[in-house]
C-alpha cells in the first residue's frame, strides 16, 4: 500500500486522515508513526496557508517525499476574525481550550450589538519535492454559543454552533460532526488528488 505522510502529531487529526486515505488504498503516517523523531515547526506566518505550508515543505524536504499539513482554526467577525491562527493559543501558550472559550467569550459578550457569526477554518497542503505546494481549503459556517454546551469534541466545539442547527458541534456525535466540519469540506477537495497521488508510480 502507497504511504504518505500527514505531518501531525495530533492522534485525533491521525486518526481522520487515516481514515479518508483508507478508501483510496493509501497508508497514512503520522509523525508519531515514522521511526525518525521530526522536530516541531515553527508556525511563524500570518495566515492558515503560510502556516500549513511552511510544516509541509519543512517536513517534506526534511523526508525527501510528499506531506501534507493542516492549518485550521475559528474566525469570528465581530472580533475581525480573531482567534484565527492563534486559535490554539488563543489565552496562552499552554494550549487551554477552556480558557480560550473563556476569552473569546468574554470580548464577544463586549460587542452587545454585533452578530455572532463564525466559522471554522481548515487549509490542506500538500508538498512534494521538486514540484510546487498546492492547497484545498474547507469551511464550516455558524454562530458562536452564548455558553458552552456538549461533550464531543474539542477546541471551541461546545460553542460553535453549525449554521442549520440548534445543538453546538459538541453536542453532535463523532459521525455527524464529521459529515459538516471544516476538515470534511477541505477532504472533499482532495478526492481527486488522492486518486491521482495512488496511481502515481
Amino acid at each position: 500500500m502507497k504511504k504518505i505522510v500527514i505531518a501531525t502529531k495530533n492522534k485525533g487529526k491521525a486518526k481522520e486522515f487515516k481514515t479518508f486515505f483508507r478508501k483510496y488504498n493509501l497508508k497514512a503516517l503520522s509523525l508519531l508513526d515514522l521511526p525518525e523523531d521530526i522536530p516541531d515547526v515553527a508556525e511563524t506566518g500570518s495566515t492558515f496557508e503560510e502556516n500549513a505550508a511552511i510544516k509541509a515543505e519543512t517536513i517534506s524536504a526534511l523526508l525527501q517525499q510528499t506531506v501534507i499539513s493542516d492549518d485550521s482554526g475559528l474566525m469570528v467577525d465581530a472580533l475581525d476574525g480573531e482567534p484565527g491562527i492563534y486559535s490554539a493559543r488563543y489565552a496562552g501558550e499552554d494550549k487551554n481550550d477552556g480558557n480560550n472559550m473563556k476569552k473569546l467569550l468574554k470580548k464577544l459578550d463586549q460587542k452587545t450589538e454585533a452578530p455572532r457569526t463564525a466559522r471554522f477554518v481548515c487549509v490542506l497542503a500538500i508538498s512534494t519535492p521538486g514540484k510546487s505546494t498546492v492547497f484545498y481549503k474547507g469551511y464550516c459556517e455558524g454562530s458562536i454559543a452564548e455558553k458552552p454546551a456538549g461533550t464531543y469534541g474539542f477546541g471551541y466545539d461546545p460553542i460553535f454552533i453549525p449554521k442549520g442547527y440548534s445543538k453546538t458541534m459538541a453536542e453532535l456525535a463523532p459521525d455527524e460532526k464529521n459529515q459538516i466540519s471544516h476538515r470534511r469540506h477541505a477532504f472533499d477537495q482532495l478526492e481527486e488528488w488522492a486518486k491521482s497521488f495512488q496511481k502515481e508510480g
